[in-house]
């Protein structure tokens, strides 16, 4: 039997990278996979959704959720707890990550602070090698969108709550019984 496998979900600001490594840091042996370090691997010719979306960003993010699924289902198989922390929707799961992770478990957490609680906090970030207000756009275009199709994941508000809160609801989450009725919201 396989580990289980989290995929951290939310707008740019919403704790996902924050969030994913404490997840991992509870774990005695765990795998932190990022979505944006996968497609930073890209030497020459990287495509982002900063610079517009066309067919070469499309076809990288692809690529880059084939290979973190493909890595998350060989690492949970030797037993390690996997986190993949990026911007994903269900329909990205069900055509990227489904195929290649078969029946393993995959537990579906999408943080979604208010809006302006996501771009207040992406403004404050250090770690990006742009100006994170580039990303504001993104964030208001993908806010609502992510949250249209979340039958099945964990949704969390994580305005107001520490990295520790919400780690501690995400796994209270899934450590109801299987059949213990729906998924919460917070």
């Amino acid at each position: 039997m396989s580990a289980p496998i989290y995929v951290i979900s939310g707008v740019p600001g919403s704790g996902k990278t924050t969030v994913a490594r404490e997840l991992c840091a509870r774990h005695p042996a765990s795998l932190l996979i990022s979505g944006d370090e996968l497609r930073e691997m890209v030497a020459s010719g990287r495509a982002t959704p900063i610079d517009g979306w066309s067919s070469e960003t499309q076809q990288q993010f692809d690529l880059s959720w084939r290979t973190a699924a493909g890595m998350a289902a060989r690492y949970a198989d030797a037993g390690f707890i996997v986190v993949i922390d990026d911007v994903l929707r269900e329909e990205d799961l069900r055509r990227q990550f489904y195929p290649e992770l078969g029946e393993r478990s995959v537990r579906r957490v999408l943080l979604k602070p208010p809006l302006a609680t996501a771009i207040a906090r992406n403004r404050e970030r250090t770690t990006k090698d742009f100006d994170p207000e580039r990303l504001v756009p993104i964030i208001e275009r993908l806010h609502d969108s992510l949250a249209a199709e979340i039958a099945g994941w964990v949704v969390i508000d994580t305005s107001a709550l520490s990295i520790a809160e919400t780690v501690d609801r995400t796994l209270a989450a899934f450590a109801r019984p299987p059949g213990g009725g729906e998924v919460p919201k917070y």
